[in-house]
């Protein structure tokens, strides 16, 4: 999957048509856009395109409106900030077909240098049936119509799905490669994995240990070091015996948890569990709460405590590569937070190491500690990092052309 072509080998661009497909899913209120990072991670690739004398067109889901042209996600907010950003006016088609005829007269007189975004893909509830829908591939070629043959693919966050406008359109078009953003993500999420400078350690947090199966198992053959927090941390207390009270537990991966921990005592991997806990009566910041070894009846588990955060940051001192994936605790109450910050900080602490943070819940509370800038890579993908963690080929990335 390391080995794709990118936008730096396109050539002889001026006058082409060029197909972007970008991740503006963006979040809005009341059509207003409320967080540019997904627009300005686009922005490189596209100044490049037009640098070389090309045609522009983009194109994006947002949200989830299932073949409906739903007004409150219109992409029509996103060519103003794009016009902003790039110093250029970006044209933009109302069309609930996405590709209808006004589309593709306005496509058709593009004139070099221009820039034409294409309205939500996910209008047509053909986009996300590609490969089970026959009308799916009609609408992949129409997109491919619009440009001359060349693709580009830029939406690592919808990699893992197999869609019109990220998978079907290749089937129509010469040329398909991915852009900076797309290529960063492989490359550091690859590298990491795939080709780590050791030791490597890996960080899994968040709620459910089934959200992460096949991550853990997947990882347990490649990391010298895995720390595990956050509610999914539960499971693995009580398979083996541990009091957790009122805690997250998924009493079906209790077996499954047992099996990790096996496999990481015959890969002599180091698998780290919580040792003390900081617990609460009730879930809210303002709860009772208090640091113990053993969770008590009737309470509950929100953060690791301070002898866990003193061993997890004991076994990240040195560490070379750092994927991390999932909070500590219950990082959005200040009183359960100290777990996330202090990991997160350790993991910014660290010298000459490539940190990699991937999925939601971690990206945004390394963005709100105000450690982005400490961080090697943060992923924009939620779900296709995870897949990516599963050592799972992303259909997205697949699709783009071997150098």
């Amino acid at each position: 999957m390391l080995n794709k072509k990118t936008v730096d080998d396109l050539t002889g661009l001026q006058g082409k048509k060029v197909l972007v497909r970008c991740d503006f899913n963006v979040p809005l209120k009341e059509g207003v856009i409320q967080n540019y990072n997904r627009i300005d991670g686009a922005i490189p690739t596209i100044k490049k395109l037009l640098d070389q004398g090309a045609k522009v067109i983009l194109c994006s889901h947002l949200g989830k409106p299932k073949g409906e042209p739903l007004p409150e996600l219109s992409l029509a907010p996103v060519a103003p900030a794009l016009s902003e950003r790039l110093g250029v006016e970006v044209k933009f088609v109302d069309d609930p077909k996405v590709t209808g005829p006004e589309t593709q007269k306005v496509a058709a007189e593009l004139k070099d240098g221009e820039v034409l975004l294409l309205q939500n893909t996910r209008y047509r509830i053909e986009e996300t049936k590609y490969g089970k829908d026959e009308n799916a591939e009609g609408y992949a070629k129409e997109l491919a119509d619009l440009c001359d043959g060349i693709f580009v693919n830029d939406a690592f966050g919808t990699a893992h799905r197999a869609h019109c406008s990220n998978v079907g359109v290749t089937k129509y078009t010469n040329t398909n490669v991915v852009g900076y953003l797309m290529e960063k993500e492989i490359k550091f999420l690859g590298q990491a994995v795939e080709n780590p400078v050791r030791p490597f350690v890996a960080i899994l947090g968040g709620a459910k240990v089934s959200d992460k199966i096949n991550v853990i198992n997947n990882l347990l053959d490649k990391v010298d070091t895995l720390i595990i927090g956050g509610g999914m941390a539960y499971t693995f207390e009580k398979a083996q015996g541990e009091e957790i009270g009122n805690s997250l537990c998924e009493e079906d991966k209790l077996d499954y948890a047992l099996e990790m921990i096996k496999k990481a005592e015959e890969k002599g991997v180091k698998l780290l569990l919580p040792v003390d806990h900081v617990e609460g009566k009730e879930f809210s910041n303002d709860t009772e709460r208090k640091v113990v070894d053993v969770i008590d009846a009737g309470w509950s588990g929100f953060d690791i405590g301070p002898k866990t955060i003193a061993l997890y940051k004991a076994a990240l001192e040195g560490a070379k590569t750092v994927v991390w994936n999932g909070p500590m605790g219950v990082f959005e109450f200040s009183n359960f937070a100290e777990g996330t910050l202090e990991v997160c900080r350790a993991v910014a602490d660290l010298q000459d190491a490539t940190t990699v943070i991937g999925g939601g819940d971690s990206v945004n509370a390394v963005k709100r500690l105000g450690f982005a800038d400490k961080m090697t890579h943060i992923s924009t993908g939620g779900g296709a990092s995870l897949e990516f963690l599963e050592g799972k080929e992303l259909p997205g990335v697949a699709a783009a052309d071997n150098k």
